[in-house]
């Protein structure tokens, strides 16, 4: 019976998890392929993957250094939100970097053409846009027969707005003409952004972090809005009119309110830059975002990645509830190996 009651209570342990994946890690992006989950987050520093048979696993999963940036150069500081996909049978990995300024922040990519990216094999395809703006967290998705980059970028020279900009891509690692916005923070929720500084005070509004949801034919943008600094920090979402074109700012309806806000009474300050995956076995849709754990801790280390199901309404359009406590435990993804 003692041996009974171990097993099954090795077993129920196995069925659960509970947030955050890592103690520390903004900017997560998760994607499963090969029956292998793979994490990545911003170091600053570099470009790390871990890998897991299973999203509890990411949490004691090695952290492999698979790109060091040159000791100089545009994109050698801050690298910032990289993001891998998988395209035409190769891995591409997409990030923001510098050359120690932030307004020098542009978009870079990397390619590997092994099954496992973790593999060192990764080379430099050089600038995502050769579009002269300030522009960070790049994100890629196909539609129809068409290949899109969206990405967070400053109208002009100056950062009093981060607007959200969309353009085709001639291949997986350029862009192909000019960018078109397609969400500026016009919102009340999304214009919290008040900086004290050492020349003063400003004030910038955001739009960032776009990531892309498919289902059932429809097209669903969520992005982050409002400044990481503030704990007002929040998901919103565009939804694309279905047979609407992407390239077309009227084509995209934006959500009256966020989708997805922090939670004090969780203990969830500040979700954002999240990201979607599937469980292995295809029958339930998750998000993974960061969040801090108290109010007032910004946009440091704090930031800790989180996973949680999401559901679909009847109307087509996700549910994503509310952030879940870190003393709350979750089943596993459906299909994940016990």
């Amino acid at each position: 019976k003692l041996v009974t009651f171990l097993l099954f209570t090795i077993s129920a342990v196995a069925q659960t998890f509970t947030n955050p994946i890592l103690p520390s890690g903004p900017d997560p992006w998760i994607v499963r392929d090969g029956g292998y989950y793979f994490l990545t987050v911003t170091t600053g520093s570099n470009l790390v993957i871990r890998k897991a048979k299973s999203l509890a696993g990411l949490k004691s999963a090695q952290a492999v250094v698979v790109w060091t940036p040159p000791a100089t150069g545009a994109d050698s500081k801050e690298l910032w939100a990289p993001e891998l996909h998988r395209i035409g049978g190769k891995w591409y990995l997409y990030y923001a970097a510098d050359a120690g300024s932030n307004r020098d922040h542009r978009m870079y990519v990397l390619e590997n053409g092994d099954a496992d990216p973790t593999t060192l094999h990764w080379v430099s395809k050089g600038r995502l846009s050769s579009d002269d703006h300030w522009a960070i967290d790049a994100t890629v998705f196909e539609l129809g027969r068409s290949l899109y980059a969206v990405w967070s970028g400053w109208e002009g020279a100056v950062d009093g707005s981060q607007n959200l900009y969309i353009a085709k891509m001639k291949n997986p690692w350029s862009v192909d003409g000019p960018r078109v916005m397609i969400s500026t923070p016009d919102h009340a929720w999304e214009q919290f952004g008040d900086l004290n500084e050492s020349g003063g005070k400003r004030h910038v509004n955001v739009n960032e972090g776009p990531e892309v949801l498919q289902h059932g034919g429809r097209v669903f943008l969520v992005y982050s809005a409002s400044g990481c600094w503030t704990d007002h920090y929040a998901l919103g979402m565009l939804s694309l009119a279905k047979g609407g074109d992407p390239m077309s700012r009227g084509a995209w309806a934006k959500s009256s309110e966020p989708v997805f806000e922090g939670s004090a009474a969780d203990g969830v300050f500040s979700p954002g830059h999240n990201g979607f995956f599937t469980s292995p076995d295809g029958k339930e849709s998750w998000i993974v975002y960061h969040a801090n754990p108290a109010a007032n801790q910004g946009c440091g280390g704090h930031r800790s990645p989180r996973a949680q199901r999401f559901r679909w309404n009847g109307d087509g359009t996700p549910d994503f509830g509310r952030p879940i406590s870190t003393a709350t435990p979750m089943a596993v993804p459906s299909g994940d190996p016990r």
